[in-house]
């Protein structure tokens, strides 16, 4: 390590990696996340050595000890971000510095060792540069990038780890959501909550999501796509979905999202569109939002549109509302012309189709 923070990557040969004919058809449809590229990137951290050893290397199965930290007190911590094709073969990152922020933050809260930001964004960089063959140039494609971290001392007394190991591991991937339909129903869950103040809402940790996965379950059971949160103390407020930020939208065309209070991730898919719905001239307001209100406001139709946002999702439109006492639909049901306009906005800077005026791109090669 030097100085700066800044480490030399040490790259491993892959003694076998995937033809590319294989690669090339698995590319063609490749879903989501099922598919890897055939390289990671790793680094480790030791208490009194700080951070070292930083790799790239073959994919493979890491070993851990049964006593292991992660496996018991849960120190994980992670970040979802996308590679794109340009239009003129090379490739981009979007906003790998906001990123590398949040993982920090993340870090902090789960009394991890944080990674300093500048290594953060050049492992990744260093792994798409290796597996730049993997990057799909298929429209609505990408590759996905999988930072995370976990805490390695094998211990079962319960304090912070003293050894982490980071990754970064990649694959391509196509929609998100299955079958194509124009707007997803959302499940509004009464049984649980996904954060509350004071908790770990407002970090990317693996906890959040395992705690999503029951209410997730009770609306795949309701026939519904996503699970919507309520807020903890009231169980009044929207707060966002399983793995997605929300939006609102009305009939003077302004727009609303829930406010970062510490129980909701700040995503950066939420902050680039506030940004680019100011940019076009539209209001954006960061307040509560109750669930009776939404139900009412979609009833008269003052609200003209709802959609969720995230890297993995994009801007996907919610078309109807579904819970034990509710069962609603937003305007006609279908995608609405502003998440339509913005998500094509946001696409196009991404996959460098339009001027990135906010210098959000980072250009691989």
């Amino acid at each position: 390590m030097t100085s700066g923070g800044r480490e030399t990557f040490l790259f491993e040969t892959h003694p076998s990696p995937m033809a590319a004919s294989e690669r090339e058809a698995l590319l063609q449809n490749p879903g989501f996340g099922r598919v890897l590229t055939d390289h990671m990137a790793t680094i480790r951290y030791s208490e009194g050595r700080g951070w070292h050893d930083a790799k790239i290397e073959p994919r493979k199965a890491f070993e851990l000890s049964p006593s292991t930290v992660v496996l018991h007190y849960a120190q994980e911590i992670f970040e979802g971000m996308k590679a794109y094709r340009l239009p003129d073969g090379g490739a981009t990152l979007f906003r790998p510095d906001a990123n590398a922020r949040r993982f920090t933050n993340s870090a902090n809260r789960l009394a991890m060792a944080p990674l300093p930001e500048d290594l953060f964004v050049e492992s990744v960089r260093a792994l798409v540069r290796t597996d730049r063959d993997w990057i799909p140039a298929a429209e609505g494609a990408s590759l996905y990038l999988r930072p995370f971290m976990i805490a390695t001392e094998a211990i079962l007394g319960v304090k912070p780890s003293s050894d982490y190991l980071y990754c970064v591991i990649a694959s391509p991937v196509g929609s998100y959501f299955k079958g194509g339909a124009p707007a997803v129903t959302l499940w509004v869950s009464e049984n649980y909550t996904r954060a509350a103040p004071g908790g770990t809402g407002e970090a990317k940790c693996g906890g959040n999501y395992a705690a999503s996965l029951a209410a997730q379950a009770e609306a795949t059971r309701e026939g519904c796509d996503q699970v919507v949160f309520l807020d903890a103390v009231e169980k009044r407020w929207i707060e966002e979905l399983g793995g997605m930020n929300v939006f609102f939208v009305f009939e003077d065309g302004s727009l609303q999202t829930p406010p970062l209070t510490g129980t909701i991730l700040p995503g950066i898919t939420r902050d680039s569109l506030i940004t680019l719905a100011r940019d076009l001239g539209l209001t954006v307001r960061e307040e509560p939002y109750s669930i009776d209100q939404w139900q009412a406001d979609a009833e008269s139709g003052r609200l003209t549109e709802a959609f969720a946002c995230g890297t993995a999702a994009v801007v996907t439109p919610i078309g109807k509302v579904k819970g034990r006492t509710r069962n609603f639909t937003i305007g006609d049901g279908g995608a609405g012309p502003v998440a339509a306009r913005l998500k094509a906005t946001l696409l196009d800077i991404q996959n460098g189709r339009a001027p990135d005026r906010h210098g959000w791109l980072d250009r691989l090669f």
